[in-house]
Formats: structure tokens, sequence, C-alpha cells
């Protein structure tokens, strides 16, 4: 077992980093104080579609792009359906294949449409109502490899099929559970995010993909700070003599604070969930694309930030502090070392840097230092060094994580 671990501190002013369902910043209880939270899936999504430099996907071997999950609930609608038609598929023929295909792989039929027949026996006249796009209950995560597959599959049962009624049996002589197994064995076939932060499905012939990368929800090492603001947006046609001026007032929930983020990356699955195999035998496979995927996380954690109302606060940060450590025991997280809340006033980030260090150096007192440290570090105390990261910058922490998984 090697495992990475990633911690980070994080200062944001004056913003609204991710909301609950009423509008306001998601909250934590922790240490006897309310803390703000961004959550763990604000923050993988933001990782996972950031398309700037060292974006992941962006990632290419072999000279072609490692592509990415599709998740939603028209994956079939647009991966498959749309495709058919663009082949010169009449739009009955590739809806009734696509939902049969649907309904194999995912156990799951389209939304059932309404009898269209009335007491006669005659079919109302609903010609002219648009047609409904096919999509499942809720959002999946399929790969390209899957969709391309199954695309592959319609078109070999379309070319068995002369109308709609022939469809369902070239399709049962088609789709053999054997073929449908073959879903399961796609190289990356889930998609390279799928591989990162992982997937449930509940079909037979998907394949399940436990998360390689463990991602904490953020806090604030201090109690909640926060105001109301109270804004309006002027009406500029109104005249001034007329009226205030005012096309509508409002209020929003602004945040600040300083944000302790945790992420472990459980090395030898990442490994197995990119190439295939078992995980225990993740030392003889492959390492370059792990490696490639971990030293641009190792960049998109500290600096790419979540946040909603990006146009009123312009959310953006870079970490002051990140820590990486690379070792073979069981991860440990160092949010306990701000169970008591830091005091939001003056140097906060002296003392939270101050109880980080006595933190770190009671756990290695009390259980021996297990992991190699690197550190990037912005306004640290000398103190830092007795924790035993070598200090550098951004750059050489991402060549040293990359390093290690390469071995």
């Amino acid at each position: 077992m090697s495992f990475l671990q990633l911690h980070t501190l994080t200062s944001y002013p004056g913003a609204l980093l991710n909301r609950d369902d009423v509008g306001f910043a998601k909250r934590l209880p922790f240490g006897g104080v309310t803390r703000t939270r961004i959550s763990s899936q604000c923050l993988k999504r933001h990782w996972r579609t950031f398309e700037g430099d060292g974006a992941v996907g962006a990632i290419e071997v072999g000279g072609e792009l490692v592509p990415l999950a599709v998740r939603s609930r028209r994956s079939f609608e647009e991966h498959v359906f749309k495709p058919l038609v663009a082949d010169g598929v009449s739009e009955a023929m590739a809806e009734t294949v696509t939902e049969r295909l649907m309904a194999a792989v995912l156990g799951e039929s389209a939304k059932a449409k309404k009898d269209k027949v009335d007491k006669k026996g005659k079919k109302k006249e609903e010609e002219a109502a648009p047609r409904e796009p096919i999509q499942t209950g809720q959002v999946t995560v399929l790969g390209r490899p899957e969709l391309d597959f199954i695309l592959e599959s319609a078109r070999e049962i379309l070319r068995q099929a002369t109308s709609e009624a022939d469809i369902e049996k070239a399709a049962k002589a088609y789709l053999t559970k054997e073929r449908l197994e073959n879903l399961k064995s796609l190289r990356r076939g889930a998609g390279l995010d799928a591989a990162l932060f992982g997937r449930m499905v509940t079909s037979d012939y998907l394949a399940r993909t436990d998360a390689a990368i463990h991602v904490a929800h953020a806090f604030t090492v201090h109690a909640e700070e926060s105001e109301s603001d109270y804004f309006s947006a002027i009406d500029d046609l109104e005249k001034r003599d007329e009226s205030l001026g005012s096309g509508h007032i409002g209020t929003t929930e602004l945040t600040s604070g300083l944000y302790y983020g945790y992420v472990v990356v459980d090395v030898p699955l990442l490994v197995s969930n990119l190439e295939g195999g078992d995980r225990k035998e993740w030392v003889q496979k492959d390492r370059a694309l792990a490696a490639e995927v971990i030293r641009r996380l190792a960049h998109l954690v500290p600096t790419v930030s979540p946040g909603a109302k990006l146009g009123s606060t312009a959310p953006y940060a870079y970490s002051h502090f990140v820590l990486a450590e690379w070792g073979t025991s069981q991860p440990r997280t160092l949010a306990n070392a701000f169970d008591r809340p830091v005091q939001a006033h003056g140097d906060v980030l002296g003392r939270t840097y101050a109880g980080l260090v006595d933190y770190v150096n009671d756990v290695d007192a009390a259980y021996g230092r297990k992991t190699e440290r690197r550190c990037v570090a912005i306004r640290a105390p000398e103190s830092l060094a007795s924790i035993g990261c070598e200090k550098g910058s951004i750059d050489q922490l991402a060549d040293f994580c990359a390093a290690k998984v390469r071995g």
C-alpha cells in the first residue's frame, strides 16, 4: 500500500464559495463552533472540469486525449440516438434500438411513454408534439469507450433489422451475455475522471469503480465569519426625478476564512483503475499515466478555486501552504490540529501555522514520522522546518509526487 496525502491552507476574503439549498454558505460544526465549509463534491467538480494549464482533461497517451466520463441523463440521446440519425437511420428506428440498448446495459427503460390509443383503438393525433428526448431517471456516469461500444452495437443490430418490429429479435440475438460482459473489460472504459473519483453503478454489465482519490470537505480553521451583503441594481432607463432608480434590491451572504483542505490518493488503486489488473500488482504496471495525473492534481488542488458569484466576488486564490506526504501507513488527516478553533483576529495565518506545527510534532512523537514530506509555504515561520518538510516551489512538489508514483 502506498498513499499520497495533500494538505492545504487557503484563504478567501469576501466570497460565497459553496452554497446550500437556500443560498447560504455551507457550514460544519467542529470543535464546539460552526465553521464555513466547502463540500468535497464541489472541490472535485472544479478540479475535474478545469480547462486551463494542467487540466486533467488535457492528458494525452500516444498522441490522443484520454477521454473523461460523460455525466448526464441524456448520454444515450446525445451519443447513441443522434449519431444514428446522422448516419441516416430514421428517428423511429434509432429511438427503438437506443431504448433497447439502454434497457440492456443499465437495466433501465426510457421514461415510459403515455398510451396514445383511444377507446376505439385509434391513435390520438399527436404528430405535432415534439419528440421527448431519451433520458435515464438520474445522471449516469459513462465513459466514451462505453458509449462508443453501445453505439457500434446499435449499428450492428440495425444491420440485421429492416423494421422496428425486427429490432427486438436482432437485439436479442446480438446482445449475448458474453458480448455485454465485454463492457467491463474496456480499458479505462468508465473514463479518466471515473478512474480518479469513482462511480457507483447498479448494472450487471458496467464496472463499478472505487474512488482512488479521497477528498475531505474543506473547512475554516476558525469559527465562521460572515455578513449579509445588501445590493441593488439600478434601472438605467428610469428617470431619477420619477423614481429612486432601483430596479432590484436584494441581499446575499458573504464569508471569509482560512480553509484547511485534505486529499488522499490510494496509488495502487489509481494505477489499477487506469491500467487494469489487480491493485496488488501495481508496481509491475505502466505508471506513466498515473504519475501525470498526480503531477497535475498536485497543481490543481492548491490553485483551482471553487466559487459561486464569480462576477461579484472574484473568489480566486492560491494556497498559502501545501504539504505533500508519501508513505505506506494508513493516511491521517491534520484537521484535528484545529479542533480548537484559531482565534479569527490579528495574525490568523501565523497562529494556524503554529497550531499545525505543534500538532504534527505531537503526532510524530506519539506514532513516529512515517512519511516523506515536501511543502510549499508562503509567510511560513522558521518552526515549519521542525516537521521535516523540505520547502520548495509547487513545480518541485508536483515533480516529487509524480516521481514517487513512477518509482
